[in-house]
């Protein structure tokens, strides 16, 4: 199976070089990687740009962008940039961000899934984050979660969800409509991914607002929002994302922000999450 990767990057000169010979490094080779340099201003290019001249299978590619992060929507754009400067098939399709080092057999498992099983649409491994000494897990997701840096995709499944939508929380509406499509997630938890810099850790209250707005969009609903702003919070142990998070949403609200699913999928993802809540918290 054809494996290509594409893999938007900003300012990531501390970690990039490691994440690039973690990938270098496989066990089997993806057909293609593809950096997208998104604006960034330190050494990042220069460092991706000395690994794609020894390996004819890396590209760097520029996207000329505005300057202020917007998370989920910035990436989004930066990854169909590269998405439109891939020019061979591929039968799996990888997003990965610059700051993680994956296993040396990581795409070769990956395939494997694939392989196995042929409803299986998204799959991916579990990200930890270094804590001291030690390499803990990321806590921000569930570990069914395959979370944005480490998506790998069934290329007929992505073609199935009409690819990435550009805003915040897209990696959490690709999943819920392929699975309405019919497609199997699946997680690895075996996989462990290195996360270098630990997610939203620079984020500003723009940021924060932007992930209520998400939820907004994604027709979850004023109680299911503020249930998962809620759980963020405590999982990140930092109040002010509920705070800024229903400012968001109310904002998104009174502007009638335009949603990113129809009436029928939003429906369908109601109704999904309301059964994990009852399947995990319910139970008598």
């Amino acid at each position: 199976m054809n494996v290509c990767v594409i893999i938007p990057v900003y300012n990531e000169q501390d970690f990039i070089k490691k994440s690039i010979e973690s990938i270098v490094s496989q066990t089997t080779k993806p057909q293609k990687v593809i950096y997208v340099n998104d604006g960034s201003t330190d050494e990042t290019k220069n460092i991706i740009r000395k690994f794609s001249e020894q390996y004819d299978w890396i590209n760097l590619i520029d996207h000329k962008v505005k300057k202020e992060h917007e998370p989920g929507k910035k990436v989004v754009e930066a990854f169909n940039f590269g998405l439109r400067n891939l020019d061979i098939d591929c039968d799996i399709l990888c997003k990965f961000d610059g700051d993680i080092i994956i296993p040396n057999d990581y795409i070769e498992r990956i395939i494997n899934i694939f392989s196995e099983k042929n409803n299986i649409g998204i799959a991916g491994g579990n990200l930890y984050i270094r804590k001291g000494d030690k390499w803990i897990y990321e806590n921000i997701a569930s570990k069914s979660h395959v979370r944005g840096p480490i998506k790998a995709y069934r290329y007929s499944c992505f073609k199935d969800i009409k690819g990435l939508k550009s805003s915040i929380g897209w990696d959490t509406v690709d999943v819920l409509l392929a699975q309405k499509k019919g497609w199997e997630i699946y997680t690895d938890k075996s996989l462990i991914v290195k996360h270098l810099k630990a997610t939203g850790k620079k984020y500003s209250y723009k940021s924060k607002m932007l992930q209520g707005q998400s939820l907004y969009v994604m027709r979850f609903g004023i109680v299911l929002s503020l249930l998962s702003m809620l759980k963020s919070s405590i999982n990140n142990f930092e109040i002010s994302k509920l705070f800024f998070g229903s400012l968001g949403f109310i904002s998104a609200f009174v502007r009638q922000e335009s949603f990113i699913v129809t009436k029928e999928e939003g429906l369908f993802i109601r109704k999904f999450r309301w059964n994990i809540i009852r399947e995990k918290y319910l139970k008598f």
